[in-house]
């Protein structure tokens, strides 16, 4: 069996404790000994790490490659790979968000709407028509190559197309058995979790006590639901109230997604009540932690701007409608309006926030990187309601937005909470436009959060992504330096590794990384990416 030898690095062991200096050991896929002048085989390739530090792989949980692996490499850009290692990221969870490419509706009408809405975050999903639930995905990843460790949810949102098409009817109690056996089934054939998406459709017309039961069996089987909540603006607080209610009768654990206070007038103050809400149930007993992005913008689907009341259960006729004089009127006036249960972006923040970053259409294609109001301007003679529905009719609901939506000092907040921890939450549409987190959250995070800034310590952030993740989402075995764990591991000067991604160049890769090994292969050598083979599927 293959020995390596690191030799003599700082060793951040994942757990948040101090470094300290000592030899590694990997024999195989796993570390096999921690100690100080360790006893090798002839054979053994050593490594002298003086004055480098040594660290878990890093994993993130919330990452929406759900496609990315089953696709030929673009040779025209950086592969998926590639994008992942450079930033020392080892292991990735899909399906977030509600968003999952399975199961699909039988009625090929209703997968279509669904495959069509969820491209702005997943990209175009359309050829993998041959997945139809999550066994058939596992069985796809089970036949290619993967980079890096790879984990899946199921998302509620596509759980509920399957069963119901895109109908803002309540479920049927039948509708409802037929959520949970799907979920069940995935949950026994190793998902580890499920997501769901308040804000998305057909999301956004569940109640708790609905989804509370059909998430039960995820409270049976000890797994977590991870949460993209109703409203990250002035419904904030009340949205993380429903999300506390629903894992509470789903006897869950809960993870709130990319939490965040959205909206300028509620920068600074919303966010501290709904840490309070979120403090006071983990008091209570309630196992419920969050994460973030180390970013003040976010991305999403453009369609997320339109009013639910607006669609009203049909994403297709919603279109229909917006190309009538009658229906843009409606429109124009709920996008002025604000609702109890739906934040309205055009509203708390303005259109002037909301950034094109990914359409479809060449037409379309010389706007990216504008805001709405520039493009209303151009277009629409400052009509910033006819500029949005002529880019959601023209790219048939399928484009992307970046959202500068939040207030840095809300951002550091919820970064040094002890429960929190750092994800990307990077979408895949078909974009040269992405936001700079698909290539840098993981450096950025490190560089400017704690070498640069000093907010937390180098071993605290460190712990954000590695052991706290693996433990969120029942990954055994990783996220730790510890004897017998897979020998997930990076290798850098906390000085040099830095991110170089940002919103007017999205395409930066990282630098700085010496080494990073993927289950005992060294898989980077000074940024340098030598295989894009070497990773594993993790299943619960």
């Amino acid at each position: 069996m293959n020995e390596i030898l690191l030799k003599g690095g700082q060793i951040y062991d994942g757990t948040g404790r101090k470094p300290y200096t000592a030899d590694l050991l990997i024999r195989g896929d796993r570390i096999a000994k921690i100690g100080r002048d360790l006893a090798v085989s002839g054979s053994a390739v050593s490594f002298n790490l003086d004055g480098l530090s040594v660290t878990p792989g890093f994993i993130d949980i919330h990452r929406h490659c759900d496609k990315e692996p089953l696709l030929p490499k673009n040779e025209n850009r950086p592969g998926y790979g590639s994008v992942l290692l450079r930033q020392g990221i080892t292991s990735v969870v899909t399906g977030n968000c509600g968003i999952s490419m399975y199961p699909l509706n039988p009625d090929s009408s209703a997968a279509d709407q669904m495959r069509s809405y969820y491209a702005p975050v997943l990209g175009d999903i359309a050829p993998f028509k041959k997945i139809v639930n999550y066994e058939a995905y596992l069985k796809d990843l089970g036949k290619v190559s993967l980079p890096v460790n790879t984990g899946s949810m199921i998302g509620m949102g596509a759980v509920r197309i399957a069963v119901k098409g895109f109908s803002d009817a309540p479920f049927t109690l039948r509708e409802i058995r037929q959520c949970q056996e799907i979920i069940s089934t995935a949950l026994s054939q190793g998902a580890l979790g499920v997501s769901i998406g308040l804000m998305y459709l057909p999301e956004c017309w569940e109640t708790p006590e609905e989804l509370g039961e059909i998430l039960k069996p995820l409270g049976r089987k000890g797994r977590i639901l991870t949460t993209h909540i109703r409203g990250e603006g002035d419904s904030l607080v009340k949205s993380i109230e429903e999300v506390l209610k629903i894992a509470e009768i789903a006897g869950c654990r809960l993870e709130i997604s990319h939490f965040k206070s959205c909206g300028i007038r509620n920068w600074g103050t919303t966010l501290r009540k709904a840490i309070r809400l979120i403090e006071d149930a983990r008091s209570a007993g309630q196992d419920v932690s969050c994460d973030f992005y180390p970013y003040n913008c976010g991305s999403t689907t453009l369609m997320s701007l339109v009013p639910p009341q607006f669609v009203n259960g049909d994403i297709r006729q919603a279109l229909q409608k917006l190309q009538t004089e009658t229906g843009l009127r409606e429109f124009r006036s709920l996008l002025g309006q604000t609702f109890p249960d739906w934040d309205n972006y055009a509203v708390s923040l303005g259109l002037d926030r909301v950034v094109l970053s990914a359409v479809s259409c060449e037409e379309n294609r010389p706007l990216l990187g504008q805001n709405i109001t520039q493009i209303a301007r151009t277009r629409c003679q400052g009509d910033e309601a006819a500029a949005l529905a002529e880019l959601l009719v023209s790219e048939n609901g399928a484009a992307a937005a970046i959202i500068q939506s939040m207030d840095a000092a809300d951002v550091d907040t919820v970064a040094v909470l002890p429960y929190s921890l750092l994800i990307s939450d990077a979408i895949y549409a078909d974009t040269d436009c992405p936001h700079p987190r698909m290539f840098g959250a993981f450096p950025h995070f490190l560089h400017d959060f704690s070498v640069k800034r000093k907010l937390l310590p180098l071993s605290k952030a460190i712990a954000k992504m590695t052991k706290m993740p693996a433990l969120r989402m029942g990954i055994q075995e990783r996220g730790e330096i510890k004897e017998g764990y897979f020998a997930d591991l990076n290798v850098f000067d906390p000085d040099h590794f830095c991110d170089h991604a940002d919103y007017t160049a999205p395409l930066e890769l990282a630098s700085g990384l010496d080494y990073c090994f993927v289950n005992g292969k060294l898989t980077v050598r000074n940024d340098c990416v030598l295989s894009e083979e070497n990773g594993l599927l993790l299943k619960a």
